[in-house]
């Protein structure tokens, strides 16, 4: 009989009920027994705001160490705090149907984003979030805010602020969507690359096949094109950034279309482009419109410099 297959996972809410769905449907596609393996991450650790910390790879690097040392045989992450640059050793396995990636409002008393008072203050660890909501409009108070989903949302409760916005995946995965108010609109708030999707990844070997099973491959296709918006961004952009790229039916076949956004931290100034294209060709379809975006000014968005530049410091609880 096969050994388990050890998943590494982090272990708040919504990352062990993440990896118990990779889990479940895992053990189906291979029949072999999966077991949960936690691993703490720098994010896990310190409570400083992520911004800080360096953003992306915070809640990542602990379980990709696990992978290379062979503590673990799969690691399972939001996608979106995934780095965009290749690990060596690692392989990307597999890319799983993706939730709704769209962000929510939590607010007091039902409210939606449009119905809160000028001066309210609304909770946000994300540089892409609250560039955004600045770009609005719409006299809101945004304040940092880190913790897990349950934390922001007492918050709320408790009147320490009066709304908090949050990923939409996160909330439906741990059965907590009726606490949404208002669920945002991409011409509002346009999501992280990558929101909503999980990542499989393995090391760079049969596991990597076996894994591979779990792919969808036009989530795959959505989310490769916007994390090389990101990547091509990242490379001459410190800005906030949102991206989210959808298939849709063309004249003959199916096409892809990218909407992304880059943002100077205070929402005042924005690149904001769109593309389409063939999702064969997802990367390149998303580093032209990225690259086309530099070239309208998205690299001077921002003048603050950064070791490692920021795009949507967020835990994905939020």
């Amino acid at each position: 009989m096969s050994d388990p297959i050890r998943l590494g996972t982090r272990a708040s809410l919504l990352a062990m009920t993440q990896s118990r769905w990779v889990a479940e449907r895992l053990s189906a596609a291979l029949g072999r027994e999966v077991e949960l393996v936690e691993v703490t991450t720098t994010g896990d650790r310190n409570d400083a705001p992520l911004a800080q910390l360096g953003g992306t790879g915070v809640f990542v690097s602990a379980l990709r160490e696990a992978l290379l040392d062979g503590r673990i045989d799969v690691a399972v992450h939001s996608l979106k705090d995934l780095p965009t640059a290749p690990a060596a050793g690692l392989a990307l396995a597999a890319v799983p149907l993706r939730e709704d990636p769209r962000d929510v409002v939590v607010a007091r008393d039902g409210l939606t984003l449009g119905e809160l008072p000028a001066g309210s203050r609304v909770g946000t660890g994300s540089p892409r979030r609250a560039a955004q909501l600045h770009a609005l409009g719409l006299g809101l108070e945004i304040v940092d805010i880190r913790g897990n989903v349950d934390t922001r949302i007492r918050k709320v409760r408790e009147g320490a602020y009066d709304a908090v916005l949050l990923a939409r995946a996160g909330l439906a995965r741990i059965g907590r969507l009726e606490e949404a108010t208002e669920v945002l609109d991409p011409l509002l708030m346009l999501p992280a690359p990558g929101q909503g999707a999980l990542a499989v990844e393995t090391r760079d070997d049969h596991v990597a096949t076996e894994v591979a099973a779990l792919d969808d491959a036009r989530t795959r296709a959505a989310v490769t094109a916007e994390r090389a918006v990101l990547a091509t961004l990242e490379g001459g952009c410190a800005a906030p950034v949102g991206a989210l790229a959808e298939l849709a039916e063309g004249e003959h076949d199916e096409e892809l279309w990218v909407r992304a956004v880059a943002l100077s931290p205070d929402g005042t100034l924005a690149v904001r482009m769109s593309a389409t294209g063939d999702p064969a060709d997802a990367a390149g379809v998303g580093s032209r419109l990225a690259s086309d975006m530099l070239a309208e000014g998205a690299a001077q968005l921002t003048d603050t410099p950064h070791e490692q530049p920021v795009t949507d410091c967020e835990r994905q609880e939020a």
